[in-house]
């Protein structure tokens, strides 16, 4: 039978609930435990998929076509489970499942209420995301207090009840705010935190207490008194330059130790030392890189958070410090592409809309005319396409459908049909819902031999999706004629995934490659990707050509 950990937040949110969690399970992995993980969003959208990502941040993508939230991207960083469409629900799809259910009269004419009806179908989803684990962590979004987390907490207070003796543990994070005028840490936030998680019923078995250095013995011993939980159990949680440091740290604590407790189990002793061996590279780096990140949500950096880690993944495994500057596309588009002499590889990453897309189509010529390495990922891709389109196969009116649906030469265009990871026949149009019309999740594809795509991938790719547009087969035999090869294709559709400059003849390029997937939701700090550890090569690469050529011309 499955174990369930519960984690809650309290006092304020966005205080790392999800990779203390991950962190969490990292190390009862560690352990020999099969451990899973699941987000619980009590907002009413059915997925974050038609969310702003300034206000959500990114939507991460699982194998199976699910839109999910971005604290699935920590849970496959920090174990080896794969994220599924069960690991992630909301209160929009308990809610329509309920009201379908009264719908087909399951309930028997009885009035539908949120208890039991709604915290029951909770129940039901968590046990579905937790089947064939021992260990499940169940994460649930919002803080302790708000109205809409509510039903949320009370089916883990029922979940609890109904499971017996050693088959539940809550642990609860806060935040231990100091306050520099009085010059010291203040508990009482947390106090009152853990009092409104007892009124519902729960009581924490520990508390993971956020603060921006670490909380002395005196502090923590106050906490355990006034908010009932054992000394030993009250686990401070300090600022760290490393996500990658937490497992660690929550291990020195005895986190670990005191959630097996309570759950009775009795795993082999945690092994954490392949997190050692990351942060021992990370923290000694042979090499440098500057990466210049060209997209218009750089306001809020959270909206590429797969993508950030990703690069620093490949860093990690090319002995490397990637240092990442975002720079704003619009004001590419209105100052030029000066501000891009410096960097030593130019990345620019998916999106959706037209503003800011003519100084991403600057950036990704920039690249190619000065050699400088260039991944474009999905609109990435496209904006590549586009710019290809207009400066070397004749094509100058080039655009998409999605920016001028009028276009006289629409080389990107929304596809009316695909086929879906369930093999089923999907149709959309410009008036389709914005929802779940995607090309999502994971895809296999032949890669072209003897190309840079072979030769980082080998015969075949598999990656995930998340878009809606696609490059224009009508137009693309003439980009190709024009020197651009099409390195990988869908077996079903024919869809170009891959799109790359040749490494020799009169179109070369040393590293010019375009995805319309999205790698970076694969890429972890164990293993790295492929695609970006042959990125921040070719980064390192042109680093180093620049550095001899400054120092040739210095001594002239």
């Amino acid at each position: 039978m499955t174990k369930f950990v519960f984690v809650t937040g309290g006092v304020v949110s966005s205080l790392g609930k999800g990779i203390a969690a991950a962190s969490l399970a990292a190390i009862l992995e560690s352990r020999g435990l099969k451990v899973t993980l699941l987000k619980l969003d009590p907002y009413i959208n059915v997925d974050p998929g038609t969310m702003s990502p300034l206000q959500h941040g990114e939507v991460f993508v699982t194998d199976d076509g699910a839109e999910t939230d971005l604290d699935l991207g920590h849970y496959e960083r920090f174990i080896s489970a794969k994220m599924k469409k069960v690991n992630n629900f909301t209160t929009g799809q308990v809610y329509e499942s309920v009201i379908r259910k009264e719908r087909r009269g399951e309930y028997l004419g009885k009035t539908v209420q949120v208890i039991p009806h709604i915290t029951n179908e909770i129940q039901e989803f968590i046990h579905r995301g937790a089947e064939g684990f021992e260990v499940a962590l169940v994460e649930i979004g919002g803080t302790v207090g708000d109205i809409e987390s509510l039903p949320f907490l009370e089916a883990a207070r029922q979940l609890s009840l109904r499971s017996g003796r050693n088959a539940t543990a809550f642990v609860h994070l806060t935040l231990v705010p100091f306050l520099a005028s009085a010059g010291e840490l203040k508990t009482k936030p947390t106090q009152h935190s853990v009092q409104k998680l007892r009124e519902i019923g729960i009581l924490p078995d520990a508390l993971l207490c956020r603060a921006d250095r670490r909380i002395p013995d005196d502090e923590r011993d106050k906490i355990s008194l006034f908010s009932n939980v054992a000394a030993d159990a009250v686990i401070s949680v300090w600022d760290a330059d490393s996500i990658y440091k937490i497992p660690q740290m929550l291990h020195d604590q005895g986190l670990d130790t005191i959630i097996c407790e309570k759950l009775g189990l009795s795993p082999k002793p945690a092994d954490l030392s392949i997190w050692d061996k990351l942060i021992d590279a990370q923290n000694n780096p042979s090499h440098e890189v500057t990466i210049g990140m060209v997209g218009k949500y750089v306001d809020l950096t959270e909206s590429y958070k797969s993508l950030t880690e990703a690069l620093r993944h490949a860093g990690i495994h090319t002995g490397s410090r990637v240092n990442i500057e975002y720079l704003d596309s619009e004001e590419i588009e209105a100052n030029g592409t000066d501000s891009l002499d410096k960097y030593d590889a130019i990345l620019v990453p998916g999106g959706f809309g037209k503003r800011g897309v003519e100084g991403k189509i600057a950036a990704a010529r920039y690249a190619r005319e000065n050699k400088v390495p260039y991944l474009g990922i999905c609109l990435g891709m496209q904006v590549a396409l586009l710019e290809y389109a207009r400066n070397k196969a004749g094509l100058s009116k080039a655009n998409s459908t999605e920016f001028d649906p009028d276009t006289e030469q629409p080389v990107v265009a929304l596809i009316d049909e695909w086929q879906n990871h369930d093999g089923k026949v999907e149709r959309r149009d410009a008036n389709s819902d914005l929802g779940g019309t995607m090309r999502l999740g994971a895809q296999t594809c032949a890669v072209k031999p003897g190309t840079l795509a072979a030769e980082i991938y080998g015969d075949s790719v598999t990656e995930r999706h998340r878009h809606r547009y696609e490059a224009n087969n009508f137009y693309l035999s003439r980009v190709e004629e024009a020197g651009m090869v099409v390195s990988a294709r869908t077996p079903t559709e024919d869809l170009c995934e891959i799109m790359e400059l040749p490494r020799t003849g009169e179109n070369a390029h040393p590293f010019y490659i375009g995805v319309q997937y999205h790698p970076e939701f694969k890429s972890t700090p164990r293993d790295g990707h492929p695609l970006f550890i042959s990125y921040i090569r070719a980064a390192l690469a042109h680093h180093a050509q620049a550095q001899q050529d400054a120092a040739a011309k210095g001594k002239a």
